[in-house]
């Protein structure tokens, strides 16, 4: 039964084998007549096409570095956003392309303008910049028009962000776009999302802020659209650049300063790091990376207060009585001073025809130069210039870092002007006596400062030829300076040394004092110090008869409020130089936002604390 039930099945499956044979090559007569075509009757024209598709490489910007303070806080970072790029070697038709670039995203005349010349400038392989910033709608409109904008690239590019803003502009600096000349003479410069730093710490270290370029390579077809990408690096990122700056302090020192128009500097009197620099009103240079439009520079170059110069370091100010510990140093060292002298104030000092006042016309009476500092006697220092004579004043103000260059490690420092007997011949100015005695006050031809003054009265508390600088760290390393023990002794008696720095403790710690009512409020910790009142106009005989109230007067002819001082006074950590611009008086205005800024050092200090070896932040950020 089981043979029978096998022969009646054996013709179905013979069918069924035969249906499948059939089509199975039927199939593999297609494939291979198909393959046939392709590979002899078809191929020529495939290589031809083939051999149109090509691997294409572009350099990269890399990411640039960032500016942190001490801290790890950043100070100057990157942002991510789209941007629309143009290899211009892959499109057959490049103002075709342009052309149908701009009437999905509008280009201006300027912006036409600099792709042109850019396209007629730079090497192949580096892609023009066509639209920085593209919003979503520009994208996708892009996206759907791929077709008709052959060598169009859509990518992630960065922008320099401060995100503090005005406060730190001048200190930490502004970056801008390579004009011409530099990106001919650097095709890395050339490439879209390059920038160089144009002021304060972003030019200063621009080398190393910049890092090197990575690449990008793709495939295109004849049509000159990206197939795939076939490699990437992202190249090297700059180096990040740790500031001395506390941002705190920093931020607590504008605060201070308001609306006023001036200028703070605090030092490490140890070391040297610049713990605060401040130039008030400050600007956004986060502007300068876009372009800064026309009527924001216009507003900028009308405002009175200048807000784009660095009053810290390049601000010219009479230093007034701030000027007054110099002068006593410099009398010591020639001996015609002792900490003993005794010169007599009768409130007004007689040289030939010319009388010259003391403050407010008081007269102090007999009294020594600790006195003399402490109530800031001008007719002691009136006699005590004339004694001593320019030329030694103008030495000890060199050494003590007035009229000199500090080596600051940011461009644009100015050296200030400490006058001598040779400056005036060379300049044809008849040195008088005159001229002596009111540079006994810090009037006349000399000129400093912030960063001079907080230098002198740093190198005056501790007794070291300290020398200011704001890079702690780059990519890591300790810079030099930024340890105790850098510096060599300064070339002054400590005796004479003792004498001033005693005085400038009554200046601000005893009720005669004129910077009594800023004294430190802290306990067990007194601060040091020296007001000054610099005239910025000259008082004519009948004002000066009348005793003439200055805050009659318009705010450009005001006097300069000034203060210079440093605590603990026992052992010195912080020094402190203040200028509120036409300010009136330094003890009503500058003194107190002295005694906010030691305050919180004291509180925090900065300086002592230790900071790190690397500091771990992310530049990371989201197009926008």
């Amino acid at each position: 039964m089981g043979l029978k039930r096998d022969n009646k099945k054996q013709p179905g499956f013979t069918r069924r084998a035969l249906m499948i044979g059939t089509a199975q090559a039927a199939i593999f007569g297609a494939i291979g007549a198909r393959l046939y075509g392709l590979q002899v009757e078809e191929h020529s024209k495939y290589a031809l096409m083939a051999t149109h598709n090509s691997i294409s490489e572009r350099l990269t910007a890399p990411a640039r570095g960032l500016i942190t303070d001490r801290f790890g806080t950043v100070l100057a970072g990157n942002q991510q956003h789209w941007r629309a790029l143009f290899m211009a070697a892959q499109a057959p038709d490049p103002v075709a392309v342009l052309d149908n670039f701009s009437k999905l995203v509008p280009l201006s005349d300027e912006e036409r303008a600099r792709i042109t010349a850019d396209l007629g400038s730079r090497p192949g392989y580096i892609p023009v910049l066509l639209k920085d910033y593209l919003q979503w709608p520009d994208m996708a409109a892009l996206e759907v028009n791929t077709p008709d904008l052959p060598g169009v690239i859509v990518e992630v590019g960065t922008s320099r962000v401060y995100p503090f803003g005005a406060p730190f502009a001048h200190a930490v600096g502004y970056v801008a776009r390579p004009d011409v000349a530099e990106a001919k003479a650097n095709n890395v410069l050339a490439l879209p999302g390059m920038r160089v730093g144009r002021s304060g710490v972003e030019a200063a270290n621009d080398d190393v802020l910049r890092g090197s370029p990575g690449y990008v390579q793709t495939e295109t077809n004849v049509h000159g659209e990206v197939v795939r990408q076939v490699a990437h690096d992202n190249g090297i990122p700059g180096q990040t650049v740790a500031l001395g700056i506390d941002a705190g302090l920093q931020n607590l020192a504008v605060q201070a300063l308001g609306a006023q128009s001036g200028a703070v500097v605090m030092l490490d009197a140890l070391t040297g790091e610049v713990l605060a620099m401040v130039s008030n009103p400050g600007f956004d240079p986060a502007l300068f990376d876009k372009g800064v439009p026309a009527e924001v520079w216009k507003a900028w170059m009308a405002d009175p207060m200048h807000p784009l110069q660095n009053k810290a370091i390049a601000g010219l100010f009479a230093p007034g009585s701030t000027f007054k510990p110099t002068v006593a140093l410099a009398a010591m060292k020639k001996g015609t001073l002792t900490a003993d002298k005794i010169l007599t104030c009768t409130g007004s000092f007689q040289l030939g025809d010319h009388v010259f006042w003391c403050d407010n016309h008081e007269a102090h009476g007999s009294i020594n130069v600790t006195t003399a500092l402490q109530v800031s006697c001008d007719v002691f220092f009136y006699q005590v210039a004339l004694g001593v004579g320019v030329d030694d004043i103008a030495d000890m103000a060199n050494t003590l870092g007035i009229g000199t260059d500090l080596q600051l490690d940011i461009p644009h420092a100015s050296p200030g002007l400490v006058p001598t007997i040779d400056w005036a011949a060379a300049r044809g100015i008849h040195w008088a006596p005159g001229n002596t005695v009111v540079q006994g006050i810090g009037q006349g031809y000399t000129q400093v400062t912030p960063l001079a003054l907080a230098t002198m009265i740093a190198r005056v508390a501790t007794g070291v030829e300290v020398g200011p600088h704001l890079a702690r760290r780059v990519g890591g390393a300790l810079q030099d300076g930024s340890s105790i023990g850098d510096w060599p002794d300064l070339d002054v008696d400590d005796r004479h040394l003792a004498v001033i720095r005693q005085a400038l403790f009554e200046v601000v710690n005893t009720p005669s004092g004129t910077a009594y009512n800023s004294r430190l409020d802290l306990p067990n910790v007194q601060m040091a110090g020296k007001t000054g009142t610099a005239q910025v106009h000259n008082n004519t005989a009948a004002e000066k008869q009348k005793n003439f109230n200055d805050a009659t007067m318009a705010w450009a002819d005001r006097p300069n409020g000034l203060f210079v001082g440093f605590a603990p006074f026992d052992a010195p950590r912080y020094a402190v130089a203040v200028i509120v611009e036409h300010g009136l008086f330094g003890a009503q205005v500058a003194a107190p936002i002295a005694k906010q800024l030691m305050t919180y050092a004291l509180t925090n200090d900065p300086a002592g604390r230790d900071t790190p070896l690397s500091t771990k932040v992310s530049d990371a950020g989201t197009p926008s």
